[in-house]
């Protein structure tokens, strides 16, 4: 598990300005993969009770722009951020109870970036969203 100190070196890394809020708010990604954004508030208030939502929202962009974290918003949910960058995997989501996991690549090796036609296009990112029920919802449905 990353400490404080391990967080404040991702952020000096990535050029950023050290702040108790974008330290706990990149704590608070790590420690909650796919949370959404009242999610993370939530938990960086247990540590700095004061911080702002706009603080936290700052936080957020920065920490995404910089690619510390990445945003997902798979159709029909809000927002969720993710401390796994840079290998393009991809998610499956339970169309019941929402829960989201993380899948590796689909075919080959990542970043999955070989469209059958890219129509010209210069791909840097694929997302793929695989739909079903989690083992606990496909359970509940069977019985």
């Amino acid at each position: 598990m990353a400490t404080s100190s391990d967080f404040q070196q991702m952020l000096r890394g990535a050029a950023l300005r050290v702040t108790r809020p974008r330290v706990a708010v990149l704590s608070a990604v790590h420690a909650h993969p796919h949370a959404d954004t009242d999610s993370i508030i939530g938990v960086v208030r247990g540590e700095l009770p004061t911080v702002s939502h706009q603080a936290v929202y700052d936080s957020l962009r920065v920490l995404t722009a910089a690619g510390l974290v990445r945003r997902i918003q798979p159709p029909g949910s809000v927002a969720r951020y993710e401390s796994r960058v840079g290998d393009n995997h991809h998610h499956v989501v339970c169309r019941s109870c929402g829960a989201i996991a993380d899948v590796d690549c689909a075919v080959g090796e990542a970043p999955c970036l070989t469209a059958s036609d890219d129509r010209g296009f210069s791909i840097d990112e694929a997302e793929v969203i695989y739909w079903g029920l989690c083992p606990g919802c496909s359970t509940a449905q069977s019985s």
